[in-house]
């Protein structure tokens, strides 16, 4: 895949992928900002922020007739924050990428934020909040984030913000925050699939190009000094209790990024993974049980995830414990080494196929790494990862006084369970 990669002089980057004989086309619109960069006050301020881009503009002053100028082409699009990005995109035929390109970047640069909409849309999001709640398996995470980086650091905090936070947001709050975060340096225009480079540049350069340059905001860095095993019990009556056990890991360009990456495969990626075979496919004691690294520029954390009844959390917990134990003790086989790389490079091949993944991806990369790393790039480095590496990755992170264990459910015990934490 070749990149074509510009800068502007206002600092806009723009990223453009194209590929002969594709039949789609995707636009995506970067910012580097997401709830990472809010203070306390603001959490939630980025995710309804995104929200508002849609409320209307100068050319289309509705919701509604932004989505139906989408829907009429056909487009796949949406939005969404996260820790460190924001992102607006559209995935359309070819033939109509003129059309997305100029929806997405309009709700971009020019969303009016009309104060009715963002009284309308604080019910939205605090159902949306709401929603989630109800989802335990899609808010482990947040007890899990809390207890890692601490609710004191804007890591710790949720990406949708608390409620209180969202009823109180006024149009001035929104118009600072742009006026701060969303800035050409901070800003990447991707595009991928079929279309004319020249054309499409040269249409991005007019958008874009007459934008006054800003600087970027610094966001408060993250250094573990975690000293012994920590327990978050979100008590919640539930069907199921949600667990996430984990450890402080490495930011992004480690030097054993990709033998992190190998570890999390061999233990928790597929059906065929350690941890899959292990509490499901052996005991019976999940129906869902994965595990991954999850990276930031400054830090990192590997974690196992596993939805359980209630009355098997403890073996669940000292399942997952035995093959943390055992990854440190026992070296890995050529045979396991060999399936878990060639499932890695698989499922990010795959990954890359559509046009809005690769947007997606350079866009990402160029915000969270100041380059767009290749396939290629990717696939050599976990090619040369081995046994050895794999074992001095476990034994570095795997650690008694580093281990972290959030719950949701309905558990009271704390002590209990934190005395199991040890390896």
């Amino acid at each position: 895949m070749k990149y074509d990669i510009h800068t502007l002089k206002n600092g806009l980057r723009i990223v453009l992928a194209p590929r002969d004989g594709a039949e789609t086309a995707s636009v995506f619109v970067m910012s580097g900002t997401g709830s990472r960069y809010e203070t306390k006050e603001e959490n939630g301020l980025a995710h309804f922020l995104e929200h508002m881009f849609f409320k209307g503009t100068k050319k289309r002053p509705s919701a509604r007739a932004i989505s139906e100028e989408l829907d009429g082409i056909g487009s796949v699009y949406n939005a969404f924050t996260s820790k460190e990005r924001t992102a607006y995109y559209a995935k359309v035929s070819s033939q109509y990428l003129d059309t997305a390109l100029d929806v997405i970047t309009d709700i971009y640069l020019n969303s009016t934020l009309p104060a009715k909409e963002i009284t309308k849309e604080r019910g939205a999001i605090i159902q949306e909040i709401d929603m989630y709640e109800d989802m335990p398996m899609r808010t482990i995470d947040n007890v899990f984030d809390a207890l890692i980086f601490g609710q004191e650091h804007p890591l710790g905090r949720t990406i949708l913000g608390p409620k209180e936070n969202i009823r109180t947001f006024s149009r001035a709050n929104f118009a600072a925050y742009l006026k701060r975060h969303y800035v050409p340096a901070n800003t990447v225009v991707a595009v991928a699939g079929g279309f004319s480079s020249r054309k499409v540049l040269a249409n991005i350069k007019r958008k874009f190009g007459g934008l006054k340059a800003g600087t970027t905001s610094e966001y408060i860095a993250f250094a573990s000094m975690q000293e012994g095993p920590r327990v978050a019990i979100k008590e919640k009556k539930t069907d199921q209790t949600q667990v996430m056990l984990g450890v402080p890991a490495y930011p992004y360009l480690h030097k054993d990024e990709y033998a992190l990456a190998v570890l999390a495969a061999i233990l928790g990626s597929g059906m065929s993974s350690r941890l899959f075979l292990e509490v499901r496919e052996k005991r019976g004691l999940a129906y869902s049980v994965h595990a991954w690294a999850e990276k930031y520029p400054d830090t990192g954390y590997f974690v196992a995830q596993a939805g359980v009844e209630h009355g098997k959390l403890q073996k669940t917990i000292e399942t997952i414990l035995a093959e943390f134990k055992k990854i440190k003790r026992v070296p890995v086989s050529v045979t396991e080494l060999t399936k878990a790389k060639a499932h890695l490079k698989g499922t990010m091949t795959l990954a890359l196929e559509s046009s809005d993944a690769v947007a997606e991806n350079a866009a990402s990369s160029l915000i969270n790494l100041g380059k767009v790393r290749g396939l290629e790039e990717v696939l050599t480095g976990i090619d040369a990862v081995t046994a050895s590496d794999v074992t001095r990755v476990a034994c570095d992170l795997f650690k008694s006084e580093k281990l972290n264990l959030a719950i949701i459910g309905p558990h009271e015990d704390r002590e209990k369970l934190l005395g199991l934490l040890k390896l």
